[in-house]
């Protein structure tokens, strides 16, 4: 099962993120769950210093930019 982290505030562009993840992870049929990291403490403790963020199963794979849901599922294939 892969764990996705989006990283984020909870700010519109973090929850379009989540959405496109969400699709992308659905659309790849996977087994996945979703975490939404939004303390600025724990965001740090990835070296993450813009937001939003993706991250799968701990390793932060977009930082600061909005990956489209192809280029997600390019990241969770």
């Amino acid at each position: 099962m892969k764990k996705i982290q989006i990283l984020g505030a909870g700010c519109a562009k973090c929850k379009k993120l989540a959405d496109n993840a969400e699709a992308a992870a659905r659309e790849l049929a996977l087994e996945f769950e979703m975490e939404k990291v939004t303390d600025i403490n724990e965001i740090m403790a990835y070296g993450v210093m813009m937001t939003p963020a993706l991250a799968v199963d701990g390793d932060v794979k977009v930082v600061g930019k909005m990956p489209s849901k192809d280029e997600i599922k390019k990241i969770l294939a």
